[in-house]
């Protein structure tokens, strides 16, 4: 356990409080297998489980009972064909000791706390559920099909469990920090590693080995390819080419699962060309100016559009795009570049807490997704920030063939953008710069002990040393 039982207990009172009444159930995960039983993945706890108890084993499930203060741990003791093949391990009950739990039981104790509950007529508080096993017990329990499950899902359970996960405390930003550290290690082995005739999977292979040795897992699949222009461009066996760039995104999960995630732009070659200068350097600018900006109070809305701003005056200078910036930021003209928002939540989840609905995690009801504007309609984040929340701040600048094509048959912004001059980089593929941003009390941090390089000269030297 990362934390204290007294931290558990606390998060939980928190919890029933701002829940008031019914039954919360709050399962962990279970083994899941590949191709057969006994060949599973490697286990990862659910994070809110993990969130509210701190416990790691499979097949457990907590229980708060938000009326009568009273709070379980439920889960099934280890056979001793078990200990054979994965030795011992604690019990429920010591278990439930460790989390602060004053009672365990067994796994079959759930459905009787849900059937008495709901014979007084209680709530059943449950999360969107998103594992298979979990829908059919779920199913079992409540009657809810899995395909109503998560529209029946407790709103009052997701706002509650959102509001406390966002704001981290100091102990969960160390542990960020820790990630970070492997996420350094693993970017630079990248830029190391970066040079022509090396394999995409090759280096990416070596980066999910770094993460494996320090921490749990990567915290997402690697995405490493040339064709940075690609949003989830993962690794293939194509030899890196000289005079392209190579995109990391990437990132590393402790064994307490909380994660890091940074993107960086290698050229293969060792150098930037002209072009590629210019291009990466817009992308650095309006990255920088996001950590000018951020603070408490700034609406994330804001800093993706001083984001896009600072893009569309630097595509402006470079000859892509014209007239007024405004006007163009509002006809979206700047999306045909800058495909995606700003950043999002970072936490135990890479993407934080996304499984609970994105339009709770990252809107509210002042700021809420203007999802009929192409660009616009990928914000995963838009409203206040915070202190304690973590942020990526991760513009990027991408020239995808097909979206130029469909743009300039229909004239779609023609007003803002030279196609004649956009038709020069339609082999140039895509940057984007990413780091992981604290929310401090009167601005922000990066975090990580070490900043990955990514100014134009850092970055040129860095590779000339390796």
């Amino acid at each position: 356990m990362l934390f204290t039982k007294e931290t558990y207990s606390q998060r939980r009172a928190v919890l029933r409080e701002r829940i008031g009444s019914g039954l919360i159930l709050l399962p962990g995960n279970n083994d899941a297998p590949m191709n057969y039983p006994a060949n599973a993945y490697k286990f990862r706890q659910d994070s809110t489980f993990l969130y509210y108890f701190g416990q790691h084993r499979e097949g457990l499930c907590g229980v708060i009972d938000a009326d009568a203060g009273e709070e379980w741990l439920l889960g099934d003791d280890i056979s001793l064909d078990d200990i054979v093949w994965f030795g011992a391990v604690d019990s429920v009950a010591d278990m439930a000791a460790q989390s602060g739990v004053a009672k365990s039981a067994p796994m079959s104790q759930l459905a009787v706390l849900v059937e008495a509950a709901a014979k007084q007529g209680r709530e059943i508080h449950f999360l969107p559920p998103y594992r298979h096993d979990w829908m059919i017990q779920l199913m079992d329990l409540t009657g809810v099909h899995p395909r109503d499950q998560r529209a029946r899902a407790s709103l009052a359970l997701i706002k509650a469990v959102v509001d406390q996960r966002a704001v981290k405390s100091a102990g969960e930003v160390a542990e960020i920090e820790r990630a970070c550290a492997i996420g350094y290690e693993m970017h630079t082995t990248a830029m190391r590693l970066c040079r022509p005739g090396v394999t995409e999977q090759e280096i990416a292979g070596t980066l999910a080995g770094i993460a494996q040795s320090k921490g749990c897992i990567t915290s997402f699949q690697t995405i490493l390819s040339m064709h940075g222009e690609i949003q989830h461009g993962y690794p293939s066996p194509r030899p890196l080419e000289a005079g392209r760039l190579m995109l990391c995104d990437c990132g590393a999960e402790t064994n307490e699962n909380y994660c890091s995630d940074n993107t960086r732009v290698t050229p293969i070659g060792g150098r930037f060309t002209p072009k590629q200068r210019d291009i990466y350097q817009a992308v650095a600018d309006a990255h920088d100016r996001v950590r000018e900006i951020a603070r408490p109070g700034l609406k994330w809305w804001d800093a993706h559009f001083e984001a896009a701003r600072v893009i569309t005056e630097r595509l402006k200078d470079i000859g892509l795009m014209r007239g007024n910036t405004e006007d163009a930021l509002a006809a979206g003209a700047h999306a045909m570049f800058f495909v995606h928002g700003l950043g999002h939540m970072m936490g135990m989840d890479v993407h934080d807490m996304e499984g609970l609905g994105q339009i709770y995690v990252g809107f509210d009801d002042e700021v809420r997704p203007n999802l009929e504007q192409f660009g616009t309609n990928c914000l995963r984040c838009g409203r206040r920030l915070q202190e304690g929340f973590v942020m990526t701040d991760e513009p990027g600048i991408y020239f995808i063939p097909a979206l130029i094509d469909d743009w300039k048959a229909s004239g779609h912004n023609k007003e803002f953008i030279n196609f004649d001059k956009v038709e020069e980089y339609r082999d140039f593929g895509g940057i984007r710069l990413e780091d992981d941003l604290l929310i401090t009390a009167d601005g922000c941090r990066y975090l990580g002990e070490q900043m990955i390089p990514y100014h134009v000269e850092e970055l040129e030297a860095f590779i000339e040393n390796r």
